[in-house]
C-alpha cells in the first residue's frame, strides 16, 4: 500500500510541475517522447518528421488540451495514426524494400586481373596456333578480322559457292581450336 501511495504522490507532483510549464515547454518535452517513439519504430529523420506532424495536429486541433496526462496518450495515438500512413505511403510508392544510393556497390567494368590474365592466356595461344595453320585458313581468318562478310570473302578468294566458303570457316575454326587445346572460343 505504501508503494501505491508514493506512486501516487509522485505523479500528484509530477501533474502540479506540468501545470506549471507553459504549453510550449509542455510541447517541447512532447516532442521528445514522441520522437523517441517514432525513431525506435522508423528512421531518425522520418521519426523527426512524423514527430512536428503530431505537434502541428496538437496545435491545430487540439489546442483546447493543455493538461500532459491528456497531450501524451492522444499524442502518442495521433503518431500511430501518422506512422501507419507513413508505411502505407511506403509500401505504395515502393519504398520499403529500397536501397540508399551510398549503400549500392557498382562492380568494376574493367576486366579484372583474373580475366586479363585468362584473356592474355587466350591471346599467346592463338598467336601459337594462328602460324601452324594453312595459308588459306590464315587467310579466311585475316578477311574476317577486317570485317568483311562472307560473300565478300567468297569474292576475294574467287570462289564460285557461298557453301564452300561456309565449310572452310568452320574447318579453319575447328583447327584453330585443337591447336589452342580449347573446344570453345568464349
Amino acid at each position: 500500500m505504501r508503494d501505491n501511495a508514493s506512486e501516487e504522490d509522485s505523479l500528484g507532483a509530477q501533474g502540479q510541475a506540468a501545470a506549471r510549464m507553459t504549453r510550449d515547454e509542455i510541447l517541447g518535452r512532447l516532442r521528445e517522447r514522441v520522437v523517441a517513439f517514432a525513431a525506435s519504430r522508423m528512421s531518425r529523420d522520418l521519426a523527426e518528421d512524423l514527430a512536428q506532424d503530431v505537434l502541428m495536429v496538437l496545435q491545430e486541433k487540439y489546442a483546447r488540451v493543455e493538461a500532459l496526462e491528456e497531450l501524451v496518450p492522444l499524442s502518442l495515438q495521433i503518431l500511430r495514426f501518422k506512422m501507419a500512413g507513413a508505411r502505407r505511403k511506403m509500401a505504395r510508392r515502393g519504398e520499403a524494400g529500397q536501397i540508399p544510393v551510398d549503400e549500392i556497390q557498382l562492380a568494376d567494368p574493367a576486366p579484372g586481373p583474373a580475366q586479363y590474365a585468362e584473356r592474355q592466356e587466350l591471346a599467346s595461344r592463338m598467336a601459337r596456333a594462328l602460324p601452324q595453320l594453312g595459308e588459306r585458313c590464315r587467310e579466311i581468318f585475316r578477311l574476317k578480322l577486317l570485317g568483311k562478310t562472307f560473300p565478300e570473302i567468297q569474292q576475294a578468294l574467287g570462289v564460285e559457292s557461298i557453301n564452300t566458303i561456309y565449310t572452310w570457316d568452320a574447318r579453319c575454326r575447328k583447327k584453330l581450336l585443337e591447336l589452342m587445346g580449347r573446344r570453345s572460343l568464349p
